[in-house]
């Protein structure tokens, strides 16, 4: 299996990856390799990234899961220099994923009667 290292800071031309925008270029840039067809795994290397939020991680990362399997995620993307402190949100981000598209009709329903009442 073939490598493709991406390297994030290079995508979003910063040190601080914050924004959603930013996560939809990441998110489109996995997809554009994983869409070339071929077996690989896709190191996503954070080096030089000062801050992260989870806004950005839920537009890198998180809404892979509405196209792909927690399984499927494990054998594509690997990570590499990411700092202690970041690991944490990406736990966060990946468990919150993967419970809403499990069960996407049951979070919207409680999300419009938490904003609209029932």
């Amino acid at each position: 299996m073939k490598s493709k290292i991406l390297i994030i800071k290079e995508i979003i031309s910063l040190d601080t990856a914050v924004s959603t925008d930013n996560g939809d270029l990441v998110y489109k840039k996995i997809i554009e390799v994983i869409n070339e067809g071929k077996e690989v795994e896709i190191q996503l290397d954070f080096s030089g990234i000062t801050m992260m939020t989870t806004a950005f991680l839920n537009a890198a990362i998180g809404q892979l899961y509405s196209k792909y399997t927690g399984e499927q995620l494990n054998k594509l993307l690997k990570l590499v220099n990411v700092a202690e402190d970041d690991k944490i949100l990406f736990k966060k981000v990946i468990d919150r994923a993967k419970q809403y598209f499990a069960n996407k009709k049951d979070f919207n329903d409680s999300a419009d009667t938490a904003i609209y009442g029932s």
